[in-house]
């Protein structure tokens, strides 16, 4: 995997990259694991703008990635690598020998061929399979993680993205998340081995806004911009601060440095140490 960089032959080309999908192996998606995906907009059913800054963008089918794994015991084989525009993470086609296929995330280091498989106690140490937490050996990088056993991953997803299993003790596992949070998870709970590939994508840079707009991504104006009943940064003459305390959002809530996660959350006990 490695980032292209332009040629500076427009000013939207200058500072700009692209992937240069080496790894991808398959161009055209497995119809059996599509369906139709409709693009909202930002809007609900009223078709009113209920999320800023989305638009259309390019069309796009979705795919059905398996984010359970619950065919245990049976090698399947990696049929191919493709690229998918709903994550940031790559997809890997898996055949198993009853010839059904499905998608899974594409670890770093998986290659057209390998065999790759799923267990409910334990595995060989080798990129893609995948086993409850317990049955891994402590240090070892894992993603795909469960928080509630059968439900299907829900954690450590996006590109590049790892989370490394620090201990198990009691009916619980220690992670250390890729946001620095250590956090206990049942030890039942599945997770797959390594790292989450794609891992030059954060390296991306867009560009322009053209690209923006082809993932879905509407402009956004700043508040300086604006006039004072538009926005709390809005008014003044000419280049000025923003003259408040702290930066706000059109709403006038803290729009930096401020915790998101709500308080007295049922899981709030199973947090070690909170992220960075």
């Amino acid at each position: 995997m490695a980032v292209r960089i332009y040629k500076p032959t427009s000013p939207g080309r200058r500072q700009s990259s692209v992937s240069t999908f080496e790894e991808i192996t398959k161009r055209e998606p497995e119809k059996s694991l599509i369906i139709a995906l409709t693009s909202k907009a930002g809007r609900n059913v009223q078709g009113k703008i209920t999320v800023r800054h989305q638009g259309r963008g390019h069309k796009r089918y979705y795919r059905i990635v398996d984010f359970k794994r619950q065919r245990y015991d049976t090698p399947a084989t990696v049929m191919a690598i493709e690229y998918d525009p709903n994550r940031s993470a790559y997809l890997a086609l898996l055949q198993f020998p009853d010839g059904e296929r499905r998608y899974i995330l594409a670890p770093q280091d998986l290659k057209v061929g390998m065999l790759v498989v799923s267990s409910r106690r334990s595995v060989p140490v080798q990129v893609g399979n995948r086993a409850p937490l317990a049955g891994l050996p402590v240090g070892l990088l894992v993603h795909n993680v469960e928080l509630t056993p059968g439900k299907g991953a829900e954690i450590v997803r996006a590109a590049g993205a790892a989370a490394t299993l620090m201990a198990v003790e009691g009916n619980y596992a220690h992670l250390k998340l890729p946001s620095g949070e250590v956090r206990m998870v049942p030890k039942e709970a599945t997770a797959t081995i390594g790292q989450v590939g794609h891992v030059d994508y954060v390296n991306v840079r867009w560009g322009k806004a053209g690209r923006m707009r082809h993932r879905g991504i509407r402009p956004s104006v700043r508040g300086k911009a604006m006039n004072p009943v538009d926005h709390p940064h809005g008014g003044g003459e000419g280049v000025n601060p923003i003259g408040l305390k702290y930066p706000k959002t059109p709403w006038g809530k803290h729009a930096l440095g401020v915790k998101t996660r709500r308080k007295h959350r049922r899981s709030d006990h199973l947090i070690i140490r909170r992220r960075k």
